[in-house]
């Protein structure tokens, strides 16, 4: 290939970019020099993996809500089964269910036969979700009240209860084999998230938490479900232990850019499209990883105020959330956590390149990430 068609499949892919963000640059478009039927084919493969994607995650998520409606749960006692209606019925997000089916269909399996497996760590999910509530007193979870102000604490922990054996009886109905490699991976997953879950309490109390203990706990917390959805699905097709590893990977790089998305959309998102108010982090004490770039960029008299704020009692939630977030903007730590996400996005890719998948598979999956990558809510 010369240089310059070298040179223009470069172009083309940054173009890709804007047009799967809903972006049009005309200067991009300029620089071009390829034939311009060499040029629309290029753009009409870009919507073409745009549209496949955007059909298959609909798929997916019409294939979680379903299998969620369908739940055979008893009708008593209501007071155990409601909150957990309840929160199903919510309708977050649904990346770890949808990243499993993804999985099993891309090693070229119908998905299908993955929808238990998918359904067993959404329960999983919203059972972490429901007692997080309550250890963090939040009000509201995706637009709504939780579980525990809308009925009660005790309610919410025994319901939760309820939903993390759901999601055990959920994988019964795979042979012996498969039921047990994803009940071994559960069971690990399960633990590890009880683990990040106790290191983000304690290290509401403390200043002396570094970076790297920080992402630790996310890994924990979060990426490790990321990562396990991602290979409960490979389990099921029957993949390789080979692909088994570097599917979790690019569930574990994936789910902590994830995190860190998180961290910036908690200050900096639209209130209204995350689904809750801003801030929530900081009056909780968090030091997320917009805490940790801070530190690391400030100056001393910066770093005193953060710690000084931090440990104050005093000030109004309104005040303590605007003067924190001037810090944030001052030391560059929004910024920084933008390139850290597109870091670990593109460590995740990495893995997906080594998949023994099909190219369109792949494809798929590095067009999710990035928009993953770039999302608002």
């Amino acid at each position: 290939m010369s240089r310059n068609r070298s040179r223009d499949f470069s172009i083309i892919n940054s173009f890709s970019f804007f047009i799967l963000d809903g972006k049009y640059n005309e200067e991009t478009l300029k620089t071009l020099t390829v034939s311009k039927v060499y040029f629309i084919s290029t753009l009409f493969n870009v919507f073409l993996l745009k549209s496949v994607l955007v059909n298959s995650i609909k798929f997916y998520t019409e294939l979680v809500n379903e299998g969620l409606k369908n739940f055979s749960f008893s009708n008593k006692p209501k007071s155990l089964y409601d909150p957990i209606k309840y929160i199903l019925d919510l309708e977050g997000k649904r990346i770890r269910p949808i990243l499993t089916l993804m999985s099993c269909n891309s090693f070229g399996l119908d998905p299908k036969e993955a929808l238990s497996a998918s359904l067993s760590l959404e329960c999983f999910h919203n059972f972490t979700l429901m007692h997080d509530d309550i250890m963090d007193s939040a009000l509201t979870r995706r637009g709504e009240q939780t579980v525990h102000v809308k009925w009660n604490s005790d309610r919410a922990i025994l319901s939760g209860d309820a939903m993390l054996i759901f999601s055990y009886k959920l994988l019964e109905s795979y042979d012996l084999k498969t039921y047990f490699n994803l009940n071994k991976l559960l069971n690990k997953t399960a633990l590890e998230v009880c683990e990040g879950q106790q290191y983000d309490i304690d290290f509401e109390t403390k200043l002396d938490i570094d970076f790297n203990q920080y992402l630790e706990m996310i890994r924990l917390k979060t990426a490790v479900l990321v990562g396990a959805a991602l290979q409960m699905g490979a389990i099921v097709a029957n993949a390789s232990d080979q692909d088994q590893e570097r599917i979790y990977n690019f569930g574990i790089n994936l789910g902590l850019a994830f995190q860190l998305q998180d961290d910036l959309l908690d200050v900096f998102g639209d209130s209204d499209l995350v689904g809750k108010k801003n801030g929530g982090d900081i009056l909780e004490n968090k030091k997320t990883i917009l805490f940790h770039m801070t530190r690391s960029n400030a100056t001393k008299i910066q770093i005193d105020e953060l710690d000084s704020l931090f440990n104050s009692k005093k000030l109004s939630s309104k005040l303590k959330i605007s003067k924190v977030t001037t810090l944030f903007k001052a030391t560059k730590a929004d910024t920084l956590t933008s390139k850290l996400i597109k870091d670990y996005t593109t460590i995740a890719i990495k893995y997906i390149d080594d998949l023994s998948i099909e190219e369109s598979q792949k494809e798929e999956f590095k067009t999710l990430s990035k928009k993953l990558m770039g999302r608002q809510f």
